[in-house]
């Protein structure tokens, strides 16, 4: 059996204003090509299939037609991610062919896709992005006045109470031997490695899960994190993300994107990463206006790049002499060599930073006093609120 993990396409996002569709379009291109010519049984993307709720159509239209396509040669599973709309990815479902099955729902995710193979069933399991305050109540205990017990307001506690139920499951189908299981997973496993582009997930200031949760599953297909990376975790347990199919920040600058090639045949999964096709590279230049113009900025000009300029006065019209030099310069930053000291010690806010911690920031700069307790309470529930009401748009 073997399967091709992939993850957090998220079609419709843009780099720095730039629209990255036509680049998404030749990945996915290439996903059709390795499903081809590597007999790929299964395709499991972990979530993150768009960059926002309500996607744009010429997004909804690609995904429309590479799961078509994916489904001549090759069974498709996808679940959802934080940046998706649950319910708008998953419209449908029912309706979809046999080979594309989408699990997007709380209630089906002990539901598993079976797939047959000669040296028994291969069982995958996809479990939807778990927002704690949207599945604490349905993934909780039965209570003695009919009603749910909710779970404690954590990704640990709901991921863990998902997973009980998938082993359950999966122990009530051993019948002669144990079949092999796969689980695809959308969350921040302790021992991952973020970049920047990754949206914020935490709850109650906590937005990992431990990877033992995952216990007794022959391959975790993770996504979230877009730097493709193994996991530690449990004997007999392969917890890998598989990364995102292109650089969606500078932060991503060293990435090597790849998918996943998983082959479940022996005592344990053995996977091979696939690169990734790269329409353009990223990079960063530093260095004096004159010696970029030169010969220090001829590896570059067709990247898209990150200019940092040292001069000592910020040069004249250096906007336009830096794109002339450099068309698919991304962002242009005037910073004289004297300044790097000074600049290392200024705050930077960056989409990594927490919002919560940035914030409470303005509220010292303007009070001239840090926020109490009861202060960043309320701002931190305020934040979580606003994500909450993102991701049910």
């Amino acid at each position: 059996m073997r399967l091709l993990h992939t993850s957090d396409w998220h079609l419709g996002r843009t780099l720095h204003g730039v629209d990255l569709l036509d680049h998404q379009a030749a990945h996915l291109d290439h996903l059709v090509d390795v499903v081809r010519a590597e007999a790929v049984d299964a395709v499991v993307v972990a979530g993150d299939v768009y960059d926002r709720a309500i996607p744009p159509v010429e997004a909804v239209t690609l995904l429309s037609e590479t799961l078509a396509r994916l489904a001549e040669h090759t069974t498709v599973v996808v679940t959802s991610g934080n940046h998706d709309s649950a319910t708008r990815l998953g419209f449908g479902a029912a309706l979809m062919r046999e080979r594309v099955r989408l699990r997007t729902r709380v209630a089906g995710l002990a539901e598993p896709v079976v797939l047959p193979s000669d040296g028994g069933d291969v069982l995958v399991y996809g479990l939807p992005y778990l927002d704690p305050d949207a599945a604490r109540v349905e993934l909780g205990e039965d209570g003695p006045d009919g009603g749910r017990v909710p779970l404690a307001r954590s990704h640990q506690a709901v991921t863990a109470a998902a997973m009980a139920r998938v082993r359950a499951d999966a122990a009530g189908r051993r019948g002669a031997g144990r079949p092999r299981t796969v689980v695809a997973a959308h969350a921040f496993v302790v021992g991952g490695e973020a970049s920047e582009s990754e949206r914020d997930i935490r709850v109650g200031g906590v937005d990992h899960v431990t990877a033992d949760v995952f216990a007794g599953v022959d391959y975790v297909a993770l996504g979230h994190l877009h730097g493709p990376q193994v996991v530690p975790g449990p004997d007999g347990t392969v917890l890998r993300y598989s990364g995102s199919p292109l650089a969606y920040s500078f932060s991503e600058l060293r990435h090597r994107k790849s998918s996943v090639l998983v082959d479940l045949a022996g005592d344990a999964p053995v996977t091979e990463l696939v690169p990734a096709p790269v329409p353009r590279r990223l990079a960063e230049v530093t260095g004096t206006l004159d010696d970029l113009l030169g010969a220090a900025g001829e590896p570059h000009t067709d990247d898209w790049v990150r200019v940092t300029v040292t001069d000592p006065a910020r040069p004249s019209d250096l906007f336009r002499r830096v794109r002339a030099r450099f068309p698919h310069a991304l962002a242009v930053h005037h910073r004289p060599a004297g300044a790097e000291r000074a600049a290392a010690r200024a705050a930077l806010v960056t989409s990594a930073a927490d919002p919560v911690e940035v914030a409470g920031d303005f509220v010292a700069h303007v009070t001239g006093a840090p926020p109490t307790d009861a202060e960043v309470h309320v701002l931190r529930r305020a934040y979580e609120q606003v994500l909450a009401g993102e991701r049910s748009a």
